[in-house]
């Protein structure tokens, strides 16, 4: 009787010993997850955004586009009045002409004092060169107006400068635009990413080129990427600028410090055709920390089979080869 109470027991302690070492863990591996390991779920899909302005200012004839319509690049937005910019084109042309008239008088003056020879005085004959020298350069000069007549003209037609989306808002026919003010933007449809805001007590976990796993919220199919790149400082907020440029550093220190939030790019590798790029979406972003390893043990291997392959300088050929090959039976 007692020794089955003694083995009962110990089967009670067993038991609970089993029972505490999968419970820390399973404790151990949730705060591993949520303290440590290389994952957030403060993401969001980002995009270049391109805003178009006008080079020439005037008011709006024609819109091509519509509220947040797909356009290519090279595509016409819109055309601002081009009636004033035709007519600077005309008497831009009208100047050349009268200037090119008056460089082929003083041409052929030129050319008659020259041929007359000693009955033209040397001073006549250099007041007909300068006066051609004068008619080249206002005849270049006009040519120039002309040129940029021209651009100003073409300017008035307002073209896609890349693949994307229209803002919200297109412009209205009767508006009037300046010069140099943005009138719409453009979503740049190659440059979706993805931007990860990592506690900067999971930097460690995270190296260039890792593979990374996205999950845009209100989707679900998870999208592929790999970081493209960490930033490399962030605004110091304790510490600001001051007139003289000494150090003005915040003396009040709270006691309770947040770990700061360090940008992680990631470039998107694989997009289903149907998933809906919206920049500003939230996603959670995951590095896969397993293949950390995989990536440095196969750089190591490449920068050792790079090593084997290049003979030393004062090796011969066969000895390189011999090196090389058995650098290769090694790795089999």
């Amino acid at each position: 009787m007692n020794v089955k109470k003694t083995w009962f027991s110990a089967g009670r302690i067993l038991l609970t010993l089993i029972i505490v070492v999968v419970a820390a863990l399973v404790l151990w591996r949730i705060v591993n997850y949520y303290m440590f390991s290389p994952w957030t779920r403060d993401g969001h899909v980002r995009a270049d955004v391109i805003q178009v302005a006008p080079d020439v200012g005037g008011l709006i004839t024609s819109v091509q586009v519509a509220d947040n319509q797909q356009v290519r690049q090279g595509q016409v937005l819109f055309v601002i009045d081009q009636a004033r910019y035709t007519l600077a084109l005309r008497l831009a042309q009208a100047t050349l002409e009268q200037r090119t008239a008056t460089l082929a008088q003083a041409k052929r003056e030129y050319a008659r004092n020259l041929a007359l020879g000693n009955l033209v005085a040397a001073e006549t004959l250099e007041e007909s060169r300068t006066r051609v020298d004068q008619g080249e350069a206002a005849a270049a000069d006009a040519q120039v107006q002309v040129d940029t007549a021209k651009l100003n003209l073409a300017r008035t037609t307002i073209v896609s400068p890349v693949d994307g989306y229209l803002n919200d808002r297109a412009p209205r026919v009767g508006e009037y635009v300046s010069a140099g003010r943005a009138v719409l933007s453009v979503v740049d449809m190659h440059s979706f990413r993805v931007d990860g805001y990592f506690e900067e007590t999971r930097l460690h976990g995270i190296h260039i080129g890792q593979p990374v796993d996205i999950a845009v919220m209100g989707e679900s199919r998870p999208l592929r990427g790999h970081v493209q790149s960490i930033v490399a400082a962030i605004e110091d907020r304790d510490r600001q600028a001051s007139p003289n440029l000494l150090p003005n550093v915040n003396p009040a220190f709270s006691w309770v410090r947040l770990a700061q939030r360090i940008p992680v790019r990631v470039a998107l590798d694989e997009v289903p055709e149907d998933f809906r790029m919206i920049a500003g979406r939230t996603a959670t972003v995951a590095v896969r920390a397993d293949a950390r390893n995989d990536g440095h043990a196969s750089r190591a291997d490449n920068a050792g089979a790079t090593v084997a392959a290049q003979p030393a300088s004062g090796a011969s050929a066969p000895a390189a080869s011999q090196a090389a090959s058995r650098a290769g039976g090694a790795s089999q």
